[in-house]
């Protein structure tokens, strides 16, 4: 998979930002404020991610989206690893990172990738949402927070 940033006249990949965060709103908000990368096989977009800087020496990484079709392929991990470069090469001192309570799979996988838990923003979900989010049968309610010295 190839990583590139979105280009300016380029639109982003909506659809795919929407599976990690289900709130247009909200996605339409951090991609305004921040960079988008997108992961390309063949010519065809299957990942994403951005990162939107927060406070001074650290980023966020705000959505990271991978296609379902092509999960269980270690393309996540690719995006995280290049999300945890790109943010050292730009001079950030640490990456941030939330996902919801029921995000399993999520929280292995920036463990995996060196992040570390630090908190646990309670009913972040409930107050950031309108509509009930269920995940793994499990109602998204706290938002766990992580990050990573770079």
């Amino acid at each position: 998979m190839q990583i590139r940033e979105l280009k300016k006249n380029e639109q982003p990949p909506l659809e795919l930002l929407l599976l990690a965060d289900p709130s247009q709103k909200l996605v339409e908000g951090y991609l305004q404020r921040g960079q988008c990368f997108i992961g390309l096989l063949h010519e065809q977009i299957v990942g994403v991610y951005v990162l939107l800087p927060t406070r001074p020496d650290t980023v966020e990484l705000v959505n990271v989206a991978v296609d379902e079709g092509h999960h269980g392929k270690g393309y996540g991990k690719q995006l995280v690893k290049h999300a945890i470069q790109i943010s050292t090469g730009l001079g950030f001192k640490t990456i941030e990172v939330g996902t919801g309570n029921s995000s399993v799979g999520q929280l292995a996988l920036y463990q995996k990738c060196g992040f570390r838990i630090t908190g646990i923003d309670k009913d972040f979900f409930i107050r950031h949402y309108e509509e009930e989010i269920i995940e793994n049968g499990i109602q998204v309610i706290d938002m766990i927070r992580l990050s990573q010295d770079l």
